[in-house]
């Protein structure tokens, strides 16, 4: 079973595996989001919890051999004396973090903390996270005793066993990919304790039984426990050993994470220019890549239409968009202003208006204006990714529930001049499961996994159209948004 947790939603989804192919059945799925308290963004761990007991009540007729937990990254819980849970953990769009990243640099260089962990700057990381507590004089940092970040939390609810998942580690900025440990030096130079901080464990480690009293009966199995990890892992392609790898990945939800698989770290002055990050994959790879906004745009903008009263589901938005005229404004979907606006496409109107360019009016117009600018951003990525490779990228190999846009996929092939590869949907719960198997002895590498998921799913091909006029349009793209 895997256990896969988004930024919006959760799924319990069961693979069976033949010996040839795997299959999945989703058997619980459960809202997920942000909770505002206090003037503070946290997530409902406890509610969080109590659904992921009740996905393993639904599987109790199914003879599950093992369980693993992937989430996003960057977030985390702290543990106190006793194993007390010192309060919900923070949502990473919280505030406290705002104007962070340069008052750090002014106590560790910029450089420095790249050098030490290789990871492109967003002001969530975990390092800002923790040093905001610092500065704010948080009580539970002082009288934590163990850092465990969401996944590692889920599994150590699960079955007691505390520890820190290598990927995951990998996104807190204060991994240290080179020496594969904690920057211990780097913790230490911004005060903040390195006594929280366990053994890091590769993916694949068996955590053991589940805790007496809990539905089923299983092993607990750490997978890429970052859901990126496992998605890349779920990418259906095949690489020969020794030779420079012609494709790229594009894990599209909530977040876009667009980069390419490296047999080891790339901390270079090239990388960093890049604001490009290196983190953990399955496998002991790294996944050399650049985080951008997501679908996060469209998922605001339908939360905002449907609080004033609108019934739109994701087909409304899809038609609204198509309907609207092409390539005419566009945005940067990384842009502070996009981070957490209280109204989305207000804050899209305003951004093309201060960029003057023509401002979307209607539904349609905001709509297409935000997934033609995902799709732009991801003809700038891919170029950054072709420098870094070292060559040309043929095929661009999207994953993940986004890939459920097929005006995106078609736009992004449309963009790059590229061939898309669109599957599996479900990209993170099939690599989940699928390390769970490499760990059983099942599947006997990484590679086999990839040739059963090759095997298992069909994907959907899009070839570019229309050329002309996108070249045109990235054009203005550079000019509007790169260069402003």
């Amino acid at each position: 079973m895997a256990v896969d947790i988004g930024a919006s939603s959760g799924r319990h989804v069961l693979g069976r595996f033949d010996g040839e192919k795997i299959t999945l059945s989703e058997i619980y799925r459960f809202e997920n989001g942000p909770v505002d308290a206090a003037g503070s963004i946290h997530w409902d761990l406890l509610g969080q919890w109590t659904h992921i007991c009740r996905g393993l009540e639904a599987a109790t007729d199914a003879s599950v051999r093992s369980v693993g937990v992937d989430t996003w990254g960057v977030d985390f819980g702290l543990l106190g004396r006793n194993d007390e849970l010192l309060g919900n953990p923070y949502h990473y769009r919280d505030a406290r973090t705002n104007g962070i990243l340069e008052e750090a640099y002014s106590v560790v260089p910029r450089e420095e903390i790249f050098r030490q962990t290789g990871l492109q700057f967003m002001q969530f990381n975990t390092l800002f996270q923790l040093w905001a507590m610092r500065r704010a004089g948080s009580s539970a940092l002082d009288t934590a005793e163990t850092l465990l970040m969401m996944p590692d939390l889920f599994h150590w609810l699960l079955t007691g066993v505390k520890c820190n998942e290598f990927t995951e580690a990998s996104t807190t900025q204060f991994h240290n990919p080179v020496a594969g440990d904690w920057a211990f030096d780097l913790l230490e130079a911004f005060d903040l304790p390195t006594r929280i901080l366990g053994a890091v464990q590769p993916p694949g480690t068996n955590l053991g039984l589940m805790r007496p009293g809990l539905p089923i009966a299983a092993d607990v199995v750490l997978p890429g426990s970052h859901d990126t990890a496992s998605a890349v892992m779920a990418v259906p392609a095949a690489s020969r050993p020794g030779e420079r790898p012609d494709w790229c990945y594009l894990s599209l939800g909530t977040w876009a994470l667009m980069g390419i698989e490296s047999p080891k770290p790339v901390v270079t002055d090239e990388v960093l220019q890049l604001s490009f990050t290196n983190e953990g994959g399955v496998g002991g790879t790294t996944r050399l890549l650049k985080n951008i906004c997501g679908l996060w745009l469209v998922q605001e903008c339908r939360r905002v239409w449907n609080r004033a009263g609108r019934q739109w589901g994701w087909e409304d938005l899809n038609q609204l968009a198509a309907a609207a005229k092409p390539l005419v404004s566009f945005l940067d979907p990384d842009a502070q202003d996009f981070l957490a606006p209280d109204d989305m496409p207000e804050a899209i109107r305003q951004f093309c208006s201060r960029t003057g360019q023509p401002v979307p009016q209607d539904e349609g117009a905001v709509l297409r204006c935000a997934l033609e600018s995902l799709a732009l951003k991801f003809r700038h990525v891919l170029g950054l990714c072709e420098q870094l490779a070292g060559g040309r990228i043929e095929t661009i190999h999207m994953v993940g529930g986004g890939i459920q846009n097929r005006q995106l996929c078609q736009a992004t092939a449309n963009a790059c001049g590229r061939r898309v590869v669109a599957g599996p949907i479900e990209a993170t719960a099939t690599g989940n499961l699928m390390m769970q198997a490499v760990s059983a002895g099942d599947v006997g590498s990484i590679a086999q996994a990839r040739e059963v998921v090759c095997r298992s799913f069909e994907v959907q091909e899009y070839q570019p159209q229309d050329t002309a006029a996108w070249d045109e349009a990235y054009g203005r793209f550079v000019e509007k948004v790169v260069q402003a």
